[in-house]
């Protein structure tokens, strides 16, 4: 499985993910880091079959009304 961590999500998830042998990247990484677009993070996350892991509600009304992104973890949690 492939993960691609939102700007909310700590970093070290994603050095956890990597250790448990899964791909994870933090979109703090690529694209314009934490200045990107949500529109750019879901086309990348499709593009790429990332499943995106975010704390942002947005993420879940576009994956319900355009499909997008594809996969999607939202973490309802805050900090514990």
């Amino acid at each position: 499985m492939k993960f691609l961590c939102d700007v909310h999500i700590p970093f070290k998830l994603v050095r956890w993910l990597i250790s448990e042998g899964f791909e994870a990247i933090h979109v703090n990484s690529i694209l314009d880091s934490w200045h990107t677009e949500d529109s750019k993070i879901r086309k990348f996350s499709d593009e790429n079959d990332f499943i995106l892991i975010t704390k942002d509600k947005d993420f879940k009304s576009s994956f319900f009304i355009i499909q997008s992104p594809k996969k999607l973890i939202r973490v309802t949690m805050g900090n514990i």
